[in-house]
């Protein structure tokens, strides 16, 4: 969650945090035998609860009762992070044999070289914070705006996300091309509102974190009066910025975020920061076109920089620098970063072996390397046609049930239908890797070579800056556990690593699929018209296609879905943010509903399979399919963390929430109105 930068909220992904993941084991794995599918759904549920109050329970109760989460995770789900750590190991293989034999591939040489030095624990040691030196002396130097902003960008290009941030995206008005977006950030607490909240929870925190940068600090050879007083300068400096950030409702308003402009324009917003200095501090002193997402940030910053000592700017970037790169440095900087972060924020017993945070690390630097590796040894491809059944079969309901919305004209409708016949669609992996020519891996060198590779991708991201889109990229490695939806591409991605058990497999029973798997493509294919999504065209163009009266009936519709949701807490206090989690939230139900109604238009193609258990009819099957792939254990301190920072809503929720919307779950449990699975006030949104 660090360093914290409140970025544009634009890939839809399934899952929280939309965080790349290795994983193996694909649809096209062994054979599975209905027997041993049985008993996993059986063994998972616990039969004894009422469907019909909760839900969560009845699906997961028995996975909940035997399960215990593994000290190095904050947060382990039955699918998701069983499926992570099962196949890490996979992934591991691959970078150990590449480390072990080089070979004659370069991309082979070079995962080989950045785990086999990422694993060198003792060189690593022996180091210590010493490559943070040379850039100490960089920030040194700092005396004026014109410095301030030649350091910045270099440690821009390190990777370290100091006063704010930058990306590259399409243009919200023409999404043929790609644009730089500034936007606000520099905050080492995962959200803003650690900074400004009377939440005493959140507020001892903070004074943990105070504690945790004058340890880091003092860990730098500082006394400790010194680092105490650079701790105080620090928290008082990002108190600043954290006042004058929009917080993460806010930045769930696309429209808002979209600020057009040429350089000249960003340097008559804030005339006393030297642009054209950091743009050539950067290598890119030709970037012109750009939209800065939140411009009343930079225009305090502009304030705030000029009346901070410069000897508080140093410290303050002396903080990022180190905070950023704590991981790539001695075992007492490790620890001490996970013993915060880890532990008092995300409540995190022990830190991940390092083998693991290696691999993490070489996916992260060189992704799709990996994953050209994994996809030769993990992943058949023929998942792609079932895959593709599925898909069209959500489609063809979701175009189905536009008729039935009271609340859409028919104008509003052709248009809807217009835009989902446009949607494209990603499966499995890329069909052009990515060229890593450019990036030099030196054995041994485990801090130079994340920073090649932080460089290397930053080089790949700025370049494209007025250049036209390649619609072939991916946003997400063939490898990773997920899928997400990009509304300025109008189109969704399913990596290979997300079809496979126990999201899907071809021996599993078709309800199991689409309750499963068919509700993640419902879910993705819902995101390109939840409330940040409907505001696309067909094309990815950020524009009101929606008659206005219309649009005023779906965002009622969208405020039941709010108000709903924001009655679940997971403790008392910290609530669900039904402002924050709504796109997700009228995703998750559409979805839903979509994969059911897709199911039976498979159901009438191919007849009526036999049940695969007794206990329960296929349309029963087919959602405690949905409810058991989200089946979770989590810390107290990452379920407030979720809550405060996460546009999803907590798995239980993620289970509950769908299925008290949906008439046909009512119908196939036989909920009464009035129960907590079946309220008398259903929102229809899709």
């Amino acid at each position: 969650m660090k360093p914290y930068a409140a970025c544009l909220v634009l890939f839809a992904c399934a899952t929280a945090g939309c965080q790349v993941q290795p994983n193996s084991d694909s649809g096209d794995a062994g054979g599975l035998s209905r027997e041993e599918i049985a008993t996993h759904v059986l063994s998972t549920m616990d039969l004894s609860a009422d469907p019909c109050e909760d839900f969560y329970r009845y699906s997961c109760g028995g996975w909940l009762d035997s399960t215990e989460r593994p000290a190095d995770q904050a947060r382990w789900s039955r699918s998701f992070n069983v499926v992570i750590e099962r196949n890490r190991q996979a992934v591991r293989e691959i970078l150990e044999e590449a480390a072990a034999d080089p070979g004659d591939d370069p991309d082979r040489r070079r995962i080989g070289r950045y785990y086999a030095a990422c694993m060198d624990e003792a060189t690593v040691e022996q180091a210590g914070w010493s490559p943070l030196e040379p850039i100490f002396e960089e920030i040194a130097t700092v005396d004026d705006a014109d410095s301030l902003m030649a350091v910045t960008a270099a440690l821009h290009r390190r990777g370290i996300g100091a006063l704010f941030g930058i990306e590259v995206l399409p243009d919200f008005a023409n999404p043929d091309m790609d644009i730089a977006f500034w936007f606000q950030g520099g905050l080492g607490m995962p959200d803003r509102d650690y900074y400004v909240s009377d939440d005493p929870t959140k507020q001892a925190l903070l004074e943990d974190y105070r504690r945790h940068v004058a340890r880091m600090f003092g860990l730098l050879g500082e006394s400790e009066e010194t680092s105490e007083a650079h701790a105080a300068d620090v928290l008082a400096f990002e108190t600043e910025l954290a006042k004058v950030s929009r917080d993460r409702t806010a930045m769930r308003q696309i429209e808002t975020l979209y600020d057009k402009m040429d350089i000249q324009g960003l340097e008559k917003l804030t005339p006393q920061l030297p642009w054209d200095t950091y743009l050539k501090a950067t290598g890119y002193p030709d970037i012109v076109d750009i939209s800065v997402a939140t411009p009343e940030f930079f225009e305090a910053l502009e304030d705030l920089v000029a009346k901070t000592d410069p000897e508080v700017l140093q410290t303050y970037l002396r903080w990022n620098a180190v905070n950023g790169t704590a991981g790539l440095l001695s075992k007492a900087l490790v620890e001490a970063d996970f013993d915060f972060y880890g532990k008092k924020v995300a409540g995190q017993e022990a830190i991940k072996p390092r083998w693991k945070r290696c691999v993490s690390a070489t996916e992260g630097a060189l992704g799709e390397a990996v994953g050209k590796l994994y996809v030769d040894r993990m992943f058949a491809g023929s998942s792609k046609e079932v895959a593709l059944e599925m898909i069209g079969d959500v489609k063809a309901s979701f175009e189905a049930s536009l008729p039935i919305l009271s609340w859409m004209d028919d104008t509003t409708r052709e248009r809807a239908i217009d835009k989902l016949h446009a949607m494209g669609f990603k499966i499995g992996y890329p069909d052009r890797w990515r060229d890593y020519s450019s990036m030099a891996i030196t054995p041994g060198d485990y801090f130079g070579n994340s920073m090649a590779g932080i460089s290397f991708e930053f080089d790949r991201q700025a370049s494209k800056v007025g250049k036209p889109v390649d619609r072939a990229e991916w946003q997400m490695t063939p490898q990773m556990v997920n899928a997400y939806n990009n509304p300025l591409m109008n189109e969704m991605a399913y990596p290979a690593g997300i079809l496979q058990p126990p999201f899907f497999h071809r021996d599993f029973p078709a309800a199991m699929n689409y309750g499963a798997i068919g509700g993640g493509i419902g879910h993705e294919l819902t995101h390109g018209f939840d409330d940040q999504g409907r505001k696309f065209d067909p094309k990815g163009m950020l524009k009101e296609w929606w008659e206005p009266e219309v649009a005023e009936k779906f965002m009622a519709q969208a405020q039941c879905v709010d108000d709903f949701y924001s009655e679940y807490e997971v403790e008392p206090g910290a609530a669900v943010n039904g402002k924050l989690t709504l796109g997700e939230n009228i995703a998750d139900i559409g979805g839903l509903k979509q994969s059911h109604a897709a199911y039976k238009l498979w159901e009438a193609r191919h007849g009526t399979p036999e049940p695969l258990l007794e206990e329960l009819t296929d349309e029963q099957l087919l959602f405690v399919s949905w409810g058991q792939i989200w089946c979770t254990l989590m810390s107290p301190e990452q379920a407030r963390l979720q809550v405060t920072t996460d546009p999803h809503s907590p798995a239980q929720f993620r289970v509950m929430g769908p299925m008290a919307h949906i008439p046909a779950f009512a119908e196939a449990f036989g909920c009464e109105v009035g129960s907590a699975m079946h309220p008398e006030e259903q929102c229809l949104v899709w």
